[in-house]
Parts: structure tokens; sequence; C-alpha cells
């Protein structure tokens, strides 16, 4: 899929369990979008996240229609179910795995993640399958630092294919 301009289409995915989505998730969507010319931003909310099975959920259709919701009015975010739809567990790798099957060649595929997703990045299944086949855009924060040599020596040129926005800091928490 190429666009009006004969470019390479670019197109953003957010994971998580958006328990409940907030004002922060859909910043860094729009920050996303803006800054690096995406052509949509999809929020995928997760049904089954592995690292989540010890808390409370709130079901997954709930948080759909949460998202669904806060996106209604914006035209460059939607909400995708192509995680909610499959069974669990749900690693982000095979997310990923199954829109990379569902476009053409023509796309690039920008990972959202929060700067606390990416430090923990080295712990997620099959890390390293998502540093080689998209790029990765985590949200600055002041509260979270990266330990850029140990994420290096864990998921080797992750450096090269993390994007990270920066932004004015704002207090937010699920």
């Amino acid at each position: 899929m190429a666009n009006s301009a004969g470019e390479r289409t670019r197109i953003g995915i957010f994971g998580g369990t958006f328990d409940p989505i907030h004002i922060g998730h859909l910043i860094l969507a729009e920050e996303a979008w803006a800054q690096l010319r995406l052509q949509r931003v999809y929020l995928a909310p997760a049904g089954d996240p592995p690292h989540k099975r010890s808390k409370p959920l709130t079901p997954v259709e709930h948080r759909v229609k949460m998202a669904e919701l806060a996106t209604a009015d914006n035209e460059h975010i939607r909400v995708s179910r192509i995680d909610a739809d499959r069974p669990g567990p749900h690693y982000t790798v095979d997310m990923v795995r199954l829109l990379n099957a569902q476009i053409d060649g023509n796309t690039d595929i920008y990972f959202l993640m929060g700067m606390d997703s990416l430090r923990d990045l080295p712990t997620w299944h099959q890390a390293e399958w998502l540093v080689a086949n998209c790029r990765l855009v985590a949200l600055s924060r002041h509260d979270v630092e990266l330990n850029w040599a140990r994420l290096e020596s864990a998921l080797p040129g992750i450096k090269e294919r993390v994007i990270i926005l920066d932004m004015p800091e704002l207090e937010i928490a699920s």
C-alpha cells in the first residue's frame, strides 16, 4: 500500500491493556502520527496479556469500547481488534506478525510504546524479532531511566531501531 505520493505507507500500532485508556495513550498516538507522518495509528487492546495475568482486568470488550469512544472523533487514530479477537496469550510479537501478514511489502510498521515498556523490552517474548521487523517508538519520560548499554547488550542493534518522541512532561497515571 503506497500513499498518494508513491511513498511507503507508514502505520503505527500501539498495543496495550488500555485499562483504562487515558490521555497519555492518546497523546502518544497523536504525537507519533504528527511527528512521524504516519498515515494512521491503530490502538490494539490486548485480550489476554501474559504480564498482567496476576491483576484483575476489565473485560476486553469494555476496553475496546472505551478506546473506540476515546478515539471516535479522531480520523487518524482507530481501534484495531487484531489482538482482542484472537486466542491468548497475547504476545506483542504475535500481533505484529499477524499485522505484517495482512499488509503489503510497501508498508512500514512503527510499534508505539511507553519508555517503561522500552526499558523492559528484553524481557518480552521474542523481543529480538520486534527489533528486527519494525521501528520502535517510545515516548520520553523523565521518571524512566534507560540503560542503553544494557538494552544494546540484550538486543543488539536496538538503538538504531528506536525513535524517542520528545514531548512536554505531563503528570498522567492510569
